[in-house]
Formats: structure tokens, C-alpha cells, sequence
């Protein structure tokens, strides 16, 4: 009898289990459209351009302990250098810029630390010299 009697505790300790597990997990994202700052005016509406990659992507993370005591904070270079790496051919010497860039930031809470997360994502493209004219 008394076996019977633990078993019907069973549903309670996993409801419990699942609930402390929630709450000792969690998630968080914030995302924001970051305009590329240079003192260049370029148009993209001409046939003067290629896309090389598009969608490349750039990630950097860091470390918290308690969620508040930072370690290592992603940074916006590391993350910017993976982007051009993901391009997958080398840029040195090319005229490349970025469009469509954007900037997601997340993080993962987990019950004695956090790790941040930025995500740098745009179409990277180069130019090309204009066709000739007929």
C-alpha cells in the first residue's frame, strides 16, 4: 500500500520539477537596425554592384556569472570580423560594404550564469565598375 501511495506523489514531483526548471531557465532578445556611418554616398540602384554573400553572419558572446558580474561582454568588432569571415573568399583590397545591416542582441540565463550573445547579419556586396555606355 505504501507503494501505491508514493506513486500518486510522482505527477506532483515532476509538475514541481518542471516549474523550478522554468524559472531557473529563461531567455531574452533584443534586436535593432544598425545603419552603416560613413561619409560615402553610394547608390545601390544602378547595375554597379554584386552581392557576394548575402545574409552573412557574425556572432560574439561573453560571460556572466550571477547574470550581473560580467567576465567577458560580445563586442561589436568580434562579431563584425566573423561577418566578413562567413563571406568566405578575402575582401583585402576589394571595394566591399555591408547593406541591410542589422544587429540582434539575446541572452541565456541559466541559474548560476548568463551568456550574452550579438549577432551581426548583412549582405555584404562589392562594386564594380558601371556598363559602358552604348
Amino acid at each position: 500500500m505504501k507503494h501505491l501511495a508514493s506513486l500518486s506523489k510522482w505527477p506532483a514531483y515532476m509538475a514541481a520539477s518542471a516549474v523550478l526548471l522554468c524559472l531557473a531557465v529563461g531567455c531574452s532578445s533584443t534586436g535593432s537596425f544598425k545603419g552603416q556611418t560613413t561619409g560615402t554616398d553610394v547608390s545601390l540602384n544602378q547595375k554597379n554592384y554584386r552581392v557576394i554573400k548575402p545574409g552573412a553572419m557574425g556572432k560574439s558572446y561573453g560571460f556572466r556569472l550571477l547574470g550581473i558580474i560580467s567576465f567577458a561582454n560580445p563586442t561589436y568588432a568580434t562579431a563584425k570580423a566573423d561577418l566578413y569571415k562567413s563571406a568566405g573568399e578575402p575582401l583585402t583590397g576589394r571595394a566591399i560594404a555591408l547593406a541591410n545591416q542589422t544587429e540582434d542582441r539575446s541572452s541565456i540565463y541559466l541559474i548560476l550564469f548568463s551568456i550574452p550573445k550579438l549577432t551581426v547579419t548583412a549582405d555584404v556586396i562589392e562594386f564594380t565598375d558601371p556598363p559602358a555606355a552604348n
